[in-house]
């Protein structure tokens, strides 16, 4: 027996999405207002949209179980998976003080907090979202910020923000690559738009994110770092989107944007150095020396994960991982039983690519890093089951929210939402970003966002005669702001920065800089359709159909065994390092 999305349940669009906004407006009182604690607002924001989907949309019980655990499932793989390993490599970093060396060397580069957040929150963090993405850059560089003394708060937002600029291009790409598979739009032309619309937020966010921190005055004492910042990154990404495709914006602005600034502190420092008003003036000590061999050794974890997680990256790779080691079944009772508002039957395949899987590539990472760091593997597995400890509530949150956002796609909930913004008519443009955003704070993550809605802002937008493109780039460029507010980000922000039950906290923080962000994107969407239509791409409307090739796995297999040279050239090499201690000046 086939069950049939249903979207306007009480034949009444404005009464239906009335109903179908209780769970979500739900968990902003709950985070907002009554201050709740993740785990607890997500649990009963699930509760209630599967109230709604089987009282209101007559969704069969034993279809909303299923599909909550469906989700919860994919909450706990790929996603925990990845936070998880995320920051076990970071703790086996501080646990075996190596993170103290790493902290003298940022302090050496700059003891300012806003040029820290600069270096890893926006740069560093756009790297990883271009290689990793799915919640690894949030993770690392919160928890990088927080063991650099940064207030838990400020780090865990602060990251936060800052994901949104690279967030279109995460993944090597994926979330555009899916929006052009969902559309039938090329790639490139969305690439192009997207990287005509993010740059104009990537050029002001370094000034937004300092002043976040510190105010409006003292951005302006940093303006020099701010500009080569924000103006690199905006550049670089607009010039790789452009001309190189959807794949490399993220690695080459990120890259770019930390070699610039450093460039720039080389000949210019701040005049006054600026800390959190609750901690210490900055110190430097001048007498602390560390080996180039030391401060190797400091990174390594950290040159190990970007060698790794690029290598996953490279499609070979990923072929030959997913070869050997990928499981994928029908999920039972669940897959086919859905008719969509196409007429299709849903297909629900869950996928274990325990092998390709981004968090994978960081256990790797780990396991390597620990005779490097100077820790046994007795001492890293109790670093592992101390990380789990700490982790077992974010685990649950996340859980909770990946169940919630499946009942609220497969009840037919986030169509109701949809069809509204839809009807909008001409207005559709100015909505578009609307619908991303929705779909990112829903199901955390732009990619499945771009799934769910591309084949509507396409058929919406040919219906009011604007370029499709516009309507679908902007789906994924409105996406990218609702990623700070979404549950499953705010939960992983909240694990690595040491707020586990103040979810709340972090929430109300990001929630206001994301609807500016959104409105922002609003309006630059709605004259790229009606008043700058210069600036849409030219493309081949009838090109859109890609020739499927099979996976090379021989050169997938070559590059896996490149990988495992490198690496081992590298430990050996990091090994062989001197490992004398810190030399200290023995003058008085």
């Amino acid at each position: 027996m086939i069950w049939k999305q249903v979207i306007d349940p009480f034949n009444n669009l404005t009464l239906s999405v009335l109903v179908a906004l209780v769970p979500i407006l739900f968990i902003f009182w709950a985070l907002i207002i009554r201050r709740m604690k993740g785990y607890q607002a997500s649990l009963i924001a699930m509760g209630i949209a599967m109230l709604i989907a089987i009282t209101v949309y007559g969704m069969p019980v034993k279809l909303a179980v299923l599909s909550a655990v469906h989700g919860a499932l994919y909450g706990l793989f790929p996603i925990c998976w990845l936070v998880i390993m995320a920051v076990f490599l970071f703790n086996l970093t501080v646990k075996s003080g190596q993170f103290e060396i790493i902290k003298h060397v940022m302090a050496s580069i700059t003891s300012d907090r806003r040029l820290q957040a600069l270096l890893i929150a926006f740069s560093f963090g756009s790297f990883l979202e271009g290689t990793a993405g799915f919640g690894a850059p949030v993770a690392i560089t919160a928890a990088m910020l927080v063991g650099l003394g940064f207030n838990p708060l400020y780090a865990s937002g602060i990251c936060l923000i800052a994901n949104t600029a690279p967030v279109a291009f995460g993944s090597i790409g994926i979330p555009i690559t899916v929006a052009s598979q969902v559309s039938g739009i090329p790639e490139m032309p969305i690439s192009q738009m997207v990287g005509r619309t993010l740059p104009l937020l990537s050029v002001l966010l370094p000034f937004y994110l300092v002043s976040i921190i510190a105010g409006v005055r003292k951005a302006w004492e940093v303006s020099p770092a701010v500009l080569v910042s924000g103006l690199s990154f905006a550049l670089l990404q607009y010039a790789s989107s452009n001309f190189l495709g959807p794949s490399l914006p993220d690695v080459i602005a990120g890259l770019g944007s930390i070699v610039c600034l450093m460039v720039l502190l080389r000949f210019w420092k701040p005049k006054n150095i600026w800390r959190f008003a609750s901690e210490p003036a900055a110190t430097f000590n001048t007498d602390i020396r560390y080996t180039t061999g030391q401060v190797i050794r400091a990174w390594s974890p950290f040159i190990v994960l970007t060698t790794i997680i690029i290598a996953w990256g490279l499609q070979p790779i990923k072929d030959v991982l997913n070869s050997v080691g990928m499981v994928q079944f029908e999920f039972p009772g669940l897959h086919n039983a859905i008719m969509g508002g196409e007429g299709k039957p849903l297909a629900k395949i869950f996928k274990v690519n325990y092998l390709s899987a981004a968090g994978t590539a960081i256990l790797l990472a780990a396991l390597i890093a620990i005779p490097l760091v100077g820790l046994t593997y007795r001492e890293g597995a109790r670093v592992f089951g101390e990380t789990l400890n700490q982790l077992k509530f974010p685990i649950l949150t996340v859980a909770a929210v990946l169940g919630f956002a499946y009942i609220v796609n497969d009840s037919g909930i986030t169509l109701t939402l949809a069809a509204v913004l839809a009807s909008t008519g001409v207005l559709f443009p100015f909505f578009a970003p609307v619908l991303g955003w929705l779909g990112v704070f829903i199901t955390g993550s732009d990619t499945s966002a771009n799934a769910l809605f591309s084949k509507l802002q396409y058929a919406t937008a040919q219906s009011i005669g604007v370029d499709p493109v516009v309507t679908v780039a902007a789906n994924v460029s409105g996406g990218v702001v609702g990623k700070m507010i979404s549950p499953q980000s705010i939960a992983v922000a909240a694990a690595a920065g040491n707020l586990v039950g103040q979810e709340s906290q972090l929430f109300r923080f990001t929630v206001k800089h994301s609807f500016i962000m959104l409105v922002v994107i609003c309006f630059i969407t709605l004259a790229q359709a009606y008043m700058i239509k210069w600036v849409i791409p030219a493309y081949d409307r009838a090109s859109n159909t890609k020739s499927v090739n099979l996976p090379n796995l021989t050169m997938g297999y070559t590059y896996l065994v490149a990988l495992g040279i490198f690496l081992a050239l590298l430990v050996i090499g990091i090994l062989l390092a001197p490992k004398t201690r810190q030399q200290t000046s023995t003058q008085a």
